[in-house]
Formats: structure tokens, C-alpha cells, sequence
């Protein structure tokens, strides 16, 4: 009898080492089981025994329970729960860092773990008792934990903060030089954008609704914001629409509205900001055409040199978009050195905006007197923050859009006195302005507002801000586009016509006056002309109903014609050479 074959030793342990599966795999199972296929058929397509795949049907419950909780689809098995208060932890977390990333902020290792135990203690204090007992070590273990489950591979920690890099940001003046020689652009075809935070909603800090905000335990109004993006060419002349990014799409203020017809361009995420689905699409639907249709206007050759910074949201292939825009990227940690719009323009812009602001508050309470400065504030709301950015961003002048590339590209600039001098008499106009209203403002507290627009997130401001991430959200149907009408129109003529006559009554200058009406009529034209087709379309719509009634088959009775007189202008007169039928006699007619 031949000897038993004794078993390789590495054929054993080969058939004996456990194989991993990950989440991802378990999830597959699961959803294959859901289809009705068999634990013998998925496994010998995944390579795995039935009574293993069997075995993670059975523990589908737990399985599904715990991906809820976010794990990564590279676990394999499943660790001990974590809190429900580490974990709204860690969300807030995730959004405080992906806000430092998106304003190019690096941050440490020993950063993120402070403001770790940061959140999780302004969260205890929110959740008041109960939570008492909760702890939290924000140790290494748990960071390298945390960056699995987070998929933080965007994020760069790094020992300390990088400064700016004062060599770069002095040399690349001089390689851009050399791409715009080489290229032939003029200052018309070169053009820079930037991102910038706005709290919309937010009044200096001194003022009484800012304390009161402050002291209102969940009052929200000064955390709304909103992220734009702002841009316009070396030569000043061309300003790009701005860009608008905001938590909902369809937020109250807008119902009824269609966004197309705003004076921005509205976008939205739950997070308020440029990402790179939003950036390429901004890019390849509205800054190409844009910039295509200013360069026929100019006559000069559509050929466009962009200049964009590192941010997150600026995708590294968009050279590669269009044949006739070539992007240049600044190089790392220069945006505050040497980007264009953040050598003044954003700053001028956000000190026109609360100008503007404060302006439409003190109207408003001039005008009537029953309105408080705190009712006014309660009722402001996005479509009227819409329209001031729109607004300001229209008030930056074009020295101020040239003179801001002195530092990037020195040969388009111009003669120019400076932005900062603009910006300081703007912080003035506010102070007056405020002091006009009873609040106790100074120019600090002014600049002081200005600057926190770039502050990082607080604690309170990250637990407030997901609250608002679903607050201003509705299911509101997209509004039927405007359209005009023929009485709306003639409506508004009238509205213009009456209140010309009231200037005409009370002007002594006869000249002035028509000067003024021929200038309002004439801008007014493109709306004239819109009536006069309505009126048209109107009056062959009649014609035409006019003609179905009168027109009738040949084996129809003649009727009786009415014995009042035709009018000379009606369509039964219009044909000359159509014969008269004669009245009927009453003989004949028995």
C-alpha cells in the first residue's frame, strides 16, 4: 500500500490564510442577494465560499447599520461605535478643514486636534445635560482614523502654515512677461478671477442687532454667506458677471424668480463654494462666450489669456478646454502678493457693498417712519443682497480694475492714484451714515467688518452654518420664465407718461424738460417696440378671428344682414371689387 501523501506546508497555509473583504465587497453581496442570486453563484464569482457570502447575507442588518455611520469602503471589519456627538464632531470638522483648504490655509497636525476638542466641547455645551459625561481624546489613533473615514487626501497638513513666497511672487512678473510677448496679448485680452467669501448679512460688531445676535441663543442672521467670484481684464474696461454660490438653490427670497434673469450668476452647493464642477461650468457656458462676444465688440482677435491661482476649485487641465483661452496658474502661497483683484478691487467692492447696504437701511427708515433698523434687517434677504452685489460690483471703476496689476503686469497699467484712498473714503460715508441712524460705529469697527469676511470659521459659526444648510432649501418648483404683456407694457407707458407730465407741470425750463423726456422715451425704445409687435400680433389675431366668423360654405343660408350702417374702416370694406348683396324686400321675404 503506497504511503499517504503528506500535504505541502505551503499548500496549507496558502489554503488556510484568511482573505479580507472590505465593505465595498460586502455591500456587492448584499445587493446581488437583494437581486435573487445565489450564495453559490456570488461567491464563485468573487472567488469567495458560499458559506462566507452566505455568512454576510445572514449579517446584512449590522452590515448596513454601520455603513449609515460612514465607515470607509476599505474597512473590513467593523469597529467599536463611535458617539452621536463625535461624530457631528467630525462633520463639523471635515467642514472647517475643507475651508481652510478652500482658502488656501494649510494646517498641522496639532491644528486640526485643538480644533477638534474645540467643536466637541462647543457642542457639549450645546447639547447642555446629558452630554456631560462624553470624552474625547483628539490623539493620533484617532486622527489617522478620522482621515480614513473622512477621505481627507485633499487636505494638506503640513508642520506650519506656509508665508507668502516673496521670491516667486518677484519672479513670475517676469516669466508671464514672456508668455504675453510671446502670445501678443494686450491688456484687453488678459484677464484674472478670484474667489471671495461675503457674509451678506452681517452689520458691525458695535452696532445693537449685532449684540443682539450675539447675545439670541440659535439667532443665525450674521452667519449667512456666500461665496463670489469676480474677474475683468487688465484693460479695465471689461468687468466679468459676477458669480454667485450659494447654500440652496431655490432659497425663499427668489420664489417666483426666474435666476436667469438675475443680475448674477447664480449657483448653488450646500457648502457655498466654487468647486470644480461649478468652475468648469462657469468657464465653458459663461466666461468663453462672454469673452468671445467682448472681443468681436472690441474687433480685436478672440485669443485670451486667463491668470488663476491655486485654489481647489480651479481645475489643473482647463488649458485644455478651448483652443483660444490659455491658463496661466500663479505660483503657490503669491495669491496675496500678486493676484490683481486681491491688490484692492475685492476690497473696494465689499466696502461699496455695505455701503450699500447701510444705505438701503437708512432710505428705508427715512422713508418710513414706523420702520425700525431691526425690522428692516429682518425682512432683507437674498434677492436683495443679489441686487447690491450687483450693484457694487458696477461701482468699481475702471483705474481701479486697471490699476490693480501694477504688481503682475506693470506695462497695462495706466496713470493711477490707488485703490486704499477709495476704500477709506467709503469706511467714512458708513460711519456718517450709521451715526445718522443712532449707531454707535467708528471707522475700526467698520474695517474691522470688512476684514472678517477672510476669518476662519469659529466653532459656533461651523455649528450654525450646517444648520443653514438645509434651512433656506425649499422644494420650490423652477418659476415660469417673465414674459411681457400687451396691458403690463401699456400699463408702464402710462405709469412714464404721468410722471413726465408731472415734471413738465413744474419745470420752468422748457428745454430741460424735453431734453429729459427724449432721453427717457429713447431709452425706452426697445420696450416701445415690443408693444408695437404685441399690438400687431393683437390686431391680425382679431383680423383673422374676424374672417373665420364672416366666412361661411356656400349651401349656408344668406342671412339676414343688421340694418345699421357698416363702418368705413371695417374688413367688410377692405375689398372694393366684392359685390353688395341687396337689402331683401319685405314682399319677398313672406
Amino acid at each position: 500500500m503506497a504511503p499517504k501523501r503528506k500535504p505541502d506546508s505551503s499548500d496549507a497555509s496558502a489554503s488556510k490564510k484568511r482573505k479580507a473583504i472590505t465593505m465595498e465587497v460586502k455591500l456587492d453581496i448584499i445587493k446581488r442577494s437583494y437581486k435573487g442570486e445565489t450564495a453559490t453563484d456570488i461567491g464563485r464569482s468573487l472567488g469567495l465560499s458560499r458559506s462566507t457570502v452566505a455568512t454576510i447575507i445572514k449579517d446584512k442588518d449590522r452590515i448596513l447599520e454601520h455603513v449609515k455611520g460612514s465607515a470607509p469602503m476599505k474597512a473590513t471589519v467593523i469597529t467599536k461605535q463611535r458617539s452621536g456627538l463625535i461624530i457631528e464632531m467630525e462633520r463639523l470638522l471635515v467642514l472647517w478643514l475643507e475651508d481652510q483648504n478652500q482658502r488656501r490655509i494649510p494646517v498641522s497636525l496639532m491644528v486640526i486636534q485643538e480644533k477638534a476638542r474645540r467643536l466637541f466641547e462647543a457642542l457639549k455645551r450645546e447639547k447642555g445635560e446629558g452630554s456631560e459625561r462624553e470624552e474625547f481624546v483628539a490623539s493620533r489613533g484617532w486622527f489617522m482614523r478620522f482621515k480614513d473615514r473622512a477621505n481627507l487626501h485633499n487636505i494638506k497638513v503640513q508642520g506650519e502654515a506656509a508665508s507668502g513666497d516673496e521670491k516667486a511672487a518677484s519672479e513670475f512678473p517676469k516669466a508671464l512677461a514672456e508668455i504675453i510677448t510671446e502670445g501678443g496679448y494686450c491688456a484687453q485680452q488678459v484677464f484674472n478671477v478670484d474667489e471671495t467669501g461675503l457674509f451678506w448679512k452681517r452689520l458691525p460688531n458695535r452696532t445693537y442687532i449685532a449684540k443682539e445676535e450675539k447675545s439670541a441663543p440659535g439667532h443665525k442672521v450674521c452667519k449667512e454667506r456666500l461665496t463670489l467670484l469676480l474677474g475683468g481684464n487688465a484693460a479695465g474696461d471689461y468687468k466679468l458677471k459676477p458669480m454667485l454660490v450659494y447654500q440652496a438653490e431655490n432659497p425663499r427670497a427668489l420664489k417666483g424668480i426666474s435666476k436667469g434673469q438675475l443680475p448674477v450668476i447664480w449657483k448653488s452647493n450646500k457648502k457655498a463654494w466654487v468647486t470644480l464642477a461649478v468652475f468648469e461650468d462657469w468657464f465653458t457656458n459663461h466666461f468663453v462666450p462672454g469673452v468671445e462676444q467682448y472681443c468681436t465688440s472690441k474687433d480685436i482677435p478672440f485669443k485670451v489669456l486667463l491668470i488663476l491661482d491655486n485654489a481647489p476649485g480651479h481645475p489643473a487641465h482647463l488649458d485644455d478646454f478651448h483652443p483660444n483661452v490659455k491658463v496661466v496658474y500663479l505660483p503657490p502661497n503669491t495669491t496675496a502678493l500678486i493676484q490683481p483683484l486681491d491688490q484692492g478691487v475685492i476690497a473696494t467692492f465689499k466696502a461699496y457693498h455695505l455701503r450699500r447696504v447701510i444705505g438701503n437701511a437708512l432710505g428705508a427708515t427715512e422713508k418710513n417712519k414706523d420702520l425700525t433698523l431691526k425690522d428692516f434687517w429682518k425682512a432683507y434677504n437674498t434677492l436683495d443682497a443679489v441686487k447690491n452685489i450687483a450693484d457694487s460690483w458696477d461701482e468699481v471703476k475702471q483705474t481701479s480694475m486697471n490699476g490693480v496689476w501694477k504688481k503682475l503686469c506693470p506695462q497695462f497699467v495706466n496713470d493711477f492714484t490707488g485703490v486704499q484712498e477709495s476704500v477709506t473714503t467709503v469706511i467714512k460715508n458708513v460711519v456718517i451714515m450709521s451715526k445718522t441712524m443712532n449707531l454707535e460705529v467708528e471707522e475700526d469697527d467698520v474695517t474691522e467688518l470688512l476684514a472678517s469676511h477672510g476669518e476662519e470659521l469659529s466653532s459656533e459659526d461651523l455649528i450654525q452654518l450646517e444648520k443653514q444648510m438645509i434651512e433656506e432649501e425649499e422644494d420650490v418648483p423652477t418659476p415660469e420664465p417673465k414674459r411681457f404683456t400687451r396691458q403690463g407694457l401699456a400699463g408702464g407707458f402710462a405709469l412714464i407718461e404721468k410722471g413726465l407730465s408731472r415734471f413738465e407741470a413744474e419745470d420752468h425750463d422748457t428745454e430741460r424738460y424735453t431734453r429729459v423726456a427724449r432721453g427717457v422715451m429713447d431709452s425706452l425704445r426697445c420696450y416701445k417696440e415690443i408693444l408695437e409687435e404685441k399690438k400687431m400680433v393683437s390686431f391680425q389675431a382679431n383680423l383673422q378671428q374676424y374672417f373665420k366668423k364672416v366666412e361661411r360654405p356656400a349651401t349656408d343660408p344668406v342671412p339676414v344682414p343688421s340694418t345699421s350702417p357698416i363702418p368705413l374702416d371695417s374688413p367688410a370694406n377692405l375689398d372694393s371689387a366684392a359685390p353688395v348683396s341687396p337689402a331683401p324686400s319685405a314682399a319677398s321675404s313672406q
